[in-house]
């Protein structure tokens, strides 16, 4: 019997009387965008992947626009303005670490509660997960609007870029609040199955975002031009706005959590307990964004040109990896609540789905990266020798998506189970232990130059395919209690 036979199975022999869905291709369209409430611990398996993915590719390809429109605009201003967003984008690495990393552990909590249909256990998992993140938005605010300049000089920047990239830094740290917020608030709607007010809430940030930045690099009409810093402030409202609209969607009573006053207050047996889960989480993301910061020093050695086409390069690879990165946020929360729901086997058809959904995908994107490079840099930079370089990293990097495609999906599975030390560990050896000095030996003693870098890059990826397959056909994943 194929699983979706097996789906079909389940779907008659539990709850028979639920209200009955829209099976159809356009009906999980539909259905995905206008937002469901269904439950996904039972019934057709293929259509529980699309509804959840089709918004959480969606909310990921916003993202991955907020990583492209600022590289776009500021390409206008020079190598040197490029590099500042490349270098800065480098240190908010550690941020984005942060918030998946926390991200993780709501998503992998509120996901398991809503398999239990344990509403209210969901909600409080939501509240302490805010709480949490609103701490972390103060202290990393404070920190990096101060050390801003030292932090620049710290990754190799030059003088000018120094001068000209302090402010962009300083706002993008101070006003981290939003990254982490809006990571979270949209890591809650996940784990509930909520996906489409996730997706909703990139949608308003990036629209934002991609109106005021011109506006306010340039000084079109009645802004002033701020330059490289005018991206800063446009990204930090646009996600601002969308933090707010997240929180007030999460407080509504029609929304699939209903956190209501009762919800807001400091469970610290569930603090501690979210804490250790995202503490893993955080660890395992700050592993892997760490690696980039080591890649982007060894690369600035190259001059502003290799830096900033590889920084260009990793835009666009971003841009595709993000939406990828939605069918693998959705088969973790179909992992988390079929686990909840006691159904071990239906954990591991949704992995095997999304992998193959993911691996069509991004096979189709690989082929276009490679065969299109030279035309898909065009609109970044007229600079040929940047263009070179970033055309170069294009093809290299992507001739790895077809294996990566399942890893992705498989690492996310992992963090919606609750096991987020095998993440960890697959990114320490794989990141650390290989990527990095690989990517010095090919590039410096070697002589492969910034080639090698991005060899290195594919290389490591496809090793961590191949160890990640390993750690989940042994299966000790499906016995996390969290």
């Amino acid at each position: 019997m194929s699983p979706i036979d097996e789906a079909s199975v389940d779907t008659r022999a539990s709850h028979p009387t639920r209200t009955p869905h829209d099976e159809s291709l356009w009906g999980a369209v539909r259905e995905a965008l206008r937002g469901s409430h269904r439950d996904y611990t039972e019934g057709p398996l293929r259509h529980a992947v699309m509804v959840l993915a089709i918004p959480m590719v969606l909310e990921m390809l916003m993202e991955s626009i907020f990583v492209v429109a600022d590289v776009f605009f500021v390409a206008r201003l020079g190598s040197d303005a490029v590099a500042t967003v490349g270098l800065t984008e480098s240190v908010l690495a550690l941020v984005y670490a942060m918030a998946m990393g926390l991200s993780i552990g709501v998503t992998a909590m509120v996901a398991r509660r809503t398999g239990e249909h344990d509403h209210e256990g969901a909600a409080l998992a939501a509240v302490q997960g805010l709480l949490l993140g609103c701490v972390v938005a103060v202290v990393v605010g404070v920190a990096g609007a101060i050390s801003a300049p030292r932090l620049l000089a710290l990754m190799g920047a030059s003088p000018e870029v120094i001068a000209s990239g302090t402010n962009f830094m300083r706002v993008m740290l101070g006003g981290s609040a939003s990254i982490l917020l809006l990571f979270l608030v949209n890591a809650v709607f996940r784990g509930a199955g909520d996906a489409a007010i996730a997706m909703r809430t990139l949608w308003l940030a990036n629209g934002i975002n991609i109106l005021l930045a011109p506006c306010l690099i340039f000084g079109l009409g009645p802004f002033p031009a701020m330059g490289v810093t005018g991206a800063a402030v446009a990204t930090t409202i646009g996600r601002g706005v969308g933090v707010l609209f997240g929180l007030s969607r999460l407080f509504s009573p029609r929304s699939r959590l209903a956190v209501g006053r009762g919800h807001l207050r400091l469970e610290l047996t569930l603090m501690r307990r979210l804490f250790r889960l995202s503490g893993n989480g955080t660890l395992q993301v700050l592993i892997e964004t760490a690696s980039w910061i080591a890649l982007v020093r060894i690369m600035a050695g190259f001059g502003s040109e290799a830096l900033a086409g590889y920084t260009i390069a990793i835009r666009i690879i971003l841009f595709a990896l993000l939406p990828a990165f939605g069918l693998g946020n959705a088969a973790a929360t179909l992992v988390g609540q079929a686990l909840g729901a006691g159904k071990q086997e239906r954990a591991v058809r949704s992995v095997h789905m999304a992998g193959k959904y993911n691996t069509i995908f991004l096979g189709v994107v690989s082929l276009g990266f490679m065969l299109g490079a030279p035309a898909i840099i065009a609109p970044f930079s007229h600079d040929p020798e940047v263009s070179a370089f970033a055309a170069d990293g294009l093809r290299v990097l992507a001739a790895g998506f077809l294996l990566y495609a399942y890893g992705m999906v498989i690492s996310q599975s992992f963090n919606g189970a609750g096991d987020t030390r095998t993440p960890t560990v697959l990114n320490l050896v794989c990141f650390w232990l290989l990527e990095i000095p690989l990517a010095y030996l090919l590039a410096v003693p070697l002589g492969m130059g910034p080639h090698g870098v991005f060899l290195a890059i594919t290389i490591a990826f496809s090793t961590f395919t191949a160890l990640a397959v390993l750690m989940f056909r042994r299966g000790r994943w499906k016995e996390r209690v969290i």
